[in-house]
């Protein structure tokens, strides 16, 4: 989803080289990448940010409203802190500059489409001191940490630590199905899209720093 065709095109060259992707939509701007999203149910979307009329974090908000949303992820030329912040909380699984090469580029999307999270360590890093340096960001998260029982505040501890559901499990004693669980109510409990919204609220709040 990119106001330039060019990249559009640019884009489909590349992901249609692959047998395992099929491209089944393009879209000038966010209202036309909702439309596309109804219509032809990806499981990946790449958003542009930045587009004319309705934007990219916009339009990612709208596909997250949907039921069963296939995976967002913001794709851009800029790589302001900021940007990769409110694409995040607008419910994007991940992030990705444009010149990512080709190679990676399809490597990340079918990662994408298994249900993990894309970003590079260096976004994150960049990311995580971005939105710890926010008063208002990290007041907000310590509060919606301490409605958190102690057990429920050390999983995303966890997630901030990048850690799996298997690694989980083995630092807090549990078993994976029962991490899992935790998990799953835990994004339903403070009305999370995903895992990464999960570790940056726990970056925000402290969380990582408490479990040290």
């Amino acid at each position: 989803m990119d106001d330039d065709p060019m990249v559009r095109q640019h884009l489909r060259t590349i992901l249609s080289s692959s047998a395992e992707v099929e491209v089944v939509g393009e879209a000038r701007d966010g209202a036309e990448a909702v439309e596309n999203v109804l219509r032809n149910r990806p499981d990946v979307v790449l958003m542009d940010i930045r587009m004319p009329g309705v934007d990219g974090i916009t339009a990612t908000k709208e596909i997250n409203r949907l039921a069963a949303p296939p995976a967002v992820i913001a794709l851009t030329t800029f790589d302001s802190d900021s940007h990769v912040l409110s694409a995040l909380e607008a419910g994007a699984g991940g992030f990705l500059v444009k010149p990512t090469p080709a190679e990676d580029l399809l490597n990340l999307v079918k990662v994408a489409a298994d249900g993990h999270v894309v970003m590079s360590p260096l976004v994150a890093r960049r990311l995580i001191a971005h939105s710890t340096r926010s008063d208002r960001r990290r007041d907000a998260a310590r509060a919606t940490v301490a409605t958190l029982a102690e057990r429920e505040r050390q999983v995303p501890a966890c997630l901030g630590d990048g850690l799996t559901n298997s690694e989980i499990a083995q630092r807090l004693f549990l078993s994976e199905t029962t991490v899992k669980s935790y998990v799953s109510r835990l994004l339903v409990k403070l009305d999370l899209t995903h895992r990464t919204q999960a570790a940056l609220l726990a970056h925000q709040a402290g969380l990582i720093n408490d479990q040290g």
